[in-house]
């Protein structure tokens, strides 16, 4: 949240300008860098409309929130009114989606789209957009989670005209989800009236609801089984909608048409896209459309197999590897899900593959044969090994080999590391991965981060999380060597030692030994704290709290990072590669494992000078205040 007060300040302050002042200021705090100007528009002409139309519905007393953060989220409702039901008494809020549109058009083939002009693609129709925001803020806020009747939503296009978006209302509205034009603004401060009363300040509601316990989020792994038939139990907004939806209407035109498109969705860690996955192929399912998932981790697939399949063991086959259709008939289904894309490979083929299946073909080939609709969701900032294709040109160009659309959504709202934009930004900017060097971590209420000053310390403090009732893990860079798996009964051999710490590796085997758990469950077993994890079994994951440890294969100098290869223990690094890829591929492992925790990170490094420079960008460790 960028600024609360009453109504009657925000009015005043719009009204002398010092709101935009001030929002600017606060969002460049907060973000890091300055608000675009069409968010900068927004302030200036649709927040002085919202809290016009509240003065003039003698709705002073109402608490405004601008720019309200979502829960476990980086996506913010524009603004949320909080007040008393004039009837009931109890807490009520509107969110309140504002647009400066003066026209938008319905998609022809899926009312919940609609076109406007300054969008080169679709967006969400804006019922639909604050319709979610309500359900959202009702799944992950504990202050209205048991009354949701005390949560509605309007959108309000205060520019607008019915003639120019009235074609808008050819969805169902309903309390979560109505529309307000410029010419019915009466109408829209007679629905303010009926949900907030113009006798009893906000200030106490704004209160409850800001202190409203997060409700823990309901992680993939824990309710794949559930989400492949039921995919209500996720709430996917803003751009995850308008991906699934655009996967679901390219289902149809290829149906009616027989022709093929590409979905590719891209977005960071902890952006939905695997939430989109399931989603989808439930929803799929449900319509009788043939359709598969599959991704290149072994984890991640062993671990979508064993849980939602835990029930009905068929369920298990649904779930495939990137490599599972080498021999597969061209469109012999609807809809492949590609999911972890980043993880595409220069070739199905191994060593192990039968010669009579070793055409030459590239894998992104056989993924775009095997369905009339193959899609896409990849980070290219997680390609952590040599080989690994799955990047947006590669893809775009082997469909446009073929003629084939294709559509590209890209994901900017970040669920993983408790919806923090700004230290998924840190982590970009630490590790080189987007220009402007290393900067000072500005602590957030969103994302905690510390550094240990040991691997003890780092040990002890997570292990206390877990007694607090939280998830936590930790993971490394591939610096230490890799002992071979001990036999069952035999303890694990703690091959990564630092000093006098030593602790194993995570298994490498489908089988528990010694109470550890297999290599595919060491991110969901909670009997994983005991070992250290690496990039191939973090990946894909997340977990409450996550302790990395950078080794020496990646260390500050001066001014800059240098790699070193010879520090790397990764057998995937051959001779034959490119410093360069190596270079890249060590910064890419980082930014996955320092982006697995949802709640807080914990960060050591081996190097002294390197643990020196991340204490200057975090400050000195208070590990023992944490959680306390």
């Amino acid at each position: 949240m960028l600024f609360r007060a009453s109504a009657a300040s925000v009015a005043a302050m719009a009204l002398d300008h010092s709101l935009y002042l001030h929002l600017t200021e606060q969002f460049t705090h907060v973000h890091g860098y300055r608000p675009g100007p069409s968010e900068a528009r927004s302030w200036e002409r649709s927040i002085p409309a919202l809290a016009a139309a509240l003065n003039d519905a003698g709705l002073g007393g109402v608490e405004v929130m601008l720019e309200y953060a979502l829960p476990l989220n980086s996506k913010r409702a524009d603004a949320v009114l909080a007040g008393v039901h004039p009837e009931t008494g109890e807490p009520s809020y509107v969110v309140v989606e504002l647009k400066q549109w003066s026209q938008a058009e319905p998609d022809e083939e899926d009312p919940a789209l609609c076109h406007v002009d300054a969008y080169a693609h679709p967006v969400l129709n804006p019922i639909e957009q604050v319709r979610r925001y309500c359900e959202y803020l009702v799944n992950f806020n504990g202050a209205v989670a048991e009354y949701p009747g005390r949560v509605s939503g309007a959108a309000f296009l205060h520019n607008a005209t019915e003639f120019g978006v009235g074609g808008l209302r050819a969805i169902e509205s309903d309390e979560h989800g109505l529309l307000f034009t410029g010419d019915r603004r009466g109408e829209f401060l007679d629905h303010l009236r009926t949900r907030l009363s113009d006798r009893r300040p906000g200030a106490g509601a704004a209160d409850e609801l800001l202190a409203g316990k997060t409700v823990p989020s309901k992680q993939l792994m824990s309710v794949a089984a559930q989400e492949v038939r039921e995919r209500e139990q996720f709430v996917l907004l803003d751009e995850q909608q308008v991906a699934y939806r655009m996967v679901l209407n390219a289902v149809r035109r290829a149906k009616r048409s027989d022709h093929k498109e590409v979905v590719v969705v891209t977005g960071g860690p902890g952006t939905g896209k695997s939430v989109i996955a399931l989603s989808l192929l439930g929803e799929l399912y449900r319509q009788g459309v043939p359709a598969l998932h599959a991704t290149g981790s072994q984890s991640f697939t062993k671990t979508m197999r064993k849980v939602a399949g835990s029930r009905k063991r068929e369920v298990q086959e649904l779930f495939k590897y990137f490599n599972s259709f080498m021999t597969a008939e061209k469109n012999s289904l609807d809809v492949v899900i590609c999911d972890e894309a980043h993880r595409i490979r220069e070739t199905s083929a191994n060593r192990y593959t039968p010669a009579a299946h070793r055409t030459g073909k590239r894998q992104i080939d056989e993924l775009l044969d095997v369905a009339k609709v193959p899609v896409f969701l990849l980070d290219e900032h997680q390609v952590v090994r040599p080989g690994e294709m799955g990047r947006v040109d590669e893809i775009k160009a082997a469909a446009a080999r073929r003629g084939l659309t294709c559509h590209l959504v890209p994901l900017d709202s970040q669920f993983r590391c408790g919806g923090s934009d700004a230290y998924l930004r840190w982590v970009v900017r630490l590790l080189g991965l987007e220009p402007g060097g290393p900067v000072v971590w500005d602590p957030d209420d969103r994302m905690q981060l510390v550094i240990a000053e040991s691997p003890q310390e780092m040990e002890y403090f997570l292990d206390g999380r877990r007694g607090e009732g939280y998830g936590a893990r930790m993971s490394a860079g591939y610096c230490w060597p890799w002992s071979p798996e001990p036999k069952p009964g035999e303890p694990l051999p703690a091959d990564v030692r630092i000093g006098d710490w030593a602790r194993p590796w995570n298994l490498r085997g489908d089988r528990s030994v010694s109470g550890a758990p297999p290599s595919a469950l060491w991110a969901t077993d909670p009997a994983g704290f005991g070992q250290i994890g690496c990039v191939y079994t973090a990946q894909g994951f997340e977990y409450d709290w996550s302790g990395v440890i950078i080794g020496p294969d990646l260390v500050w100098r001066g001014d800059r990072w240098i790699t070193d290869r010879t520090a790397s223990k990764d057998p995937v690094f051959k001779r034959s590669t490119p410093d360069a890829d190596i270079d890249r591929l060590i910064r890419n492992t980082y930014k996955v494992l320092l982006t697995r925790g949802m709640v807080g990170t914990v960060v050591h490094s081996t190097d002294a000078e390197t643990q020196d420079k991340l204490r200057e960008l975090v400050g000195r460790p208070r590990l023992t205040a944490v959680g306390a």
